[in-house]
């Protein structure tokens, strides 16, 4: 008998080069300091390993889906995106993670909240992070959703069958502005910046400028102390120009280094958590950065001049490289990014967590 344990039903899911537990809104306390106890409980933070329970100890396996019937006009389910530190008690929703976001279709079709189409399934998320709508469109031939394919992303083996996202509403997500400072370039502290709010609020400066090259792997950046010191009295400042307050305990604005490309890319780019270095690439961060690559005067844009819509970018990260695509909307003339990433549903069924009386 396990009369001191709740079962809360669960399940793990790989969103592009992320996982995590997905769970249903109705299934969590409404309240949000209670249903931020529990998630860090179910997660095992406060420990380097997670070891009591069931997080990764890293933050690209620290994260949480919640999602519920949709609360915005226009949008067909709720998605709340959870971060959840790994060693301090903390529970952040101010970002959004795209890379999650690629499994919430599957999983919204799969929990009976959209009836899938065929030969496919578009589905309009709204992120409660942001405000905003992204679209998802799956593989579901015969009204039957497909995991199985032959699309390749990298940083995650073998294959599987593609999602595509398009960013719909991708500026301003969390100030409303693409440009907080109202400016597309400035300098902090010496070094010259880009302060772009698209689909996550970023800071991009040039790898050069701190002696780097943008094609450094990731570990190497991560014990660079001198430079990740510096990194994060930047993001700290640039936080405060965004308007986005004191950040030291946020993990918005997210740090972006660009370089020359060294794999017939783009542009070489490194996002930072902030705390350490993406192994591959965030989706909000590659589309930030597309949307920043419509800016000719921007850190971005000074790199790719002459670039004209709609454009392909194939930008490259630790773990290979990650396509996007820029277009307009003909309505509003504002930038859309297309990102193409891949699901996987991999265990089904409940988190036990100590009963709460």
């Amino acid at each position: 008998m396990m009369d001191d344990l709740q079962r809360i039903p669960c399940v793990l899911m790989r969103g592009g080069t992320s996982k995590g537990p997905f769970f249903l809104r109705s299934d969590l306390p409404a309240d949000t300091a209670q249903r931020d106890a529990l998630l860090l409980e179910i997660m095992g933070s406060g420990h380097p390993l997670q070891i009591d329970g069931i997080g990764g100890g890293n933050p690209l396996s620290s994260k949480v889906a919640i999602i519920g019937p949709a609360t915005r006009e226009g949008a067909d389910v709720d998605y709340l995106f959870a971060q959840v530190k790994v060693e301090e008690r903390l529970v952040d929703t101010a970002p959004n993670c795209g890379n999650m976001l690629s499994a919430v279709g599957a999983f919204a079709i799969e929990q009976g909240l959209v009836t899938a189409a065929a030969p496919e399934t578009r589905i309009r998320i709204h992120n409660v992070n942001t405000g905003k709508i992204i679209e998802s469109r799956l593989q579901t031939p015969g009204g039957e959703l497909r995991y199985q394919g032959d699309t390749v992303i990298d940083g995650v083996p073998g294959t599987a069958a593609p999602v595509y996202l398009a960013f719909l509403e991708a500026i301003g997500a969390k100030t409303g502005r693409l440009l907080p400072s109202g400016a597309p370039q400035e300098v902090i502290q010496g070094v010259p910046v880009s302060l772009i709010d698209g689909a996550t609020p970023i800071m991009i400066a040039r790898a050069e400028t701190f002696g780097l090259t943008g094609s450094e792997a990731a570990w190497e950046l991560d014990r660079n102390l001198d430079f990740m010191t510096r990194l994060e009295a930047l993001r700290i400042e640039a936080g405060l120009r965004m308007g986005l307050g004191d950040v030291r305990e946020s993990v918005l604005p997210k740090p972006v280094l660009i370089g020359t490309p060294q794999a017939g890319g783009d542009l070489a780019v490194r996002y930072f958590t902030p705390a350490s270095c993406h192994t591959s690439l965030a989706t909000t961060g590659a589309v930030s950065v597309a949307i920043a690559a419509t800016l000719p005067d921007s850190i971005v844009g000074i790199s790719l001049p002459g670039l004209t819509l709609p454009a392909d970018l194939r930008l490259e990260h630790p773990s290979g490289q990650m396509a996007v695509r820029i277009d307009r909307n003909a309505a509003t003339g504002e930038p859309v990014v297309f990102v193409t990433r891949t699901c996987r549903r991999l265990f089904e069924g409940a988190v036990l967590v100590r009963r709460r009386n």
